[in-house]
């Protein structure tokens, strides 16, 4: 098993959920608004300064839906540059 993590802006937020829904990932955590900045781009504090704001979405998954999430995620964030979203993968399995 995986553990994704996508921290992206807002502006991607139905783009993201799409693609779960097609690739069938039912099951996540998402936390609707998180703020910080990443090595490059702006800050996404929420604030008059930096207004816009960062989702994050966890998720344990199958090695075998791992692939294709990230070909989606690579298309997703190539048309959308400016926009910004990062994945983070690591091995995960069941306590119990």
């Amino acid at each position: 098993m995986k553990a994704v993590m996508i921290i992206h802006n807002k502006a991607v937020s139905e783009q993201i959920m799409y693609i779960f829904e097609k690739l069938h990932i039912n099951a996540y955590t998402k936390w609707e608004t998180v703020y910080g900045k990443g090595i490059k781009g702006e800050p996404r504090m929420g604030t008059h300064t930096w207004p816009e704001e960062n989702t994050a979405i966890i998720s344990i998954l199958e090695e075998s839906k791992l692939e294709l999430l990230k070909q989606a995620l690579a298309f997703l964030d190539d048309a959308n540059k400016d926009v910004g979203i990062r994945a983070f993968v690591w091995d995960a399995e069941y306590l119990f």
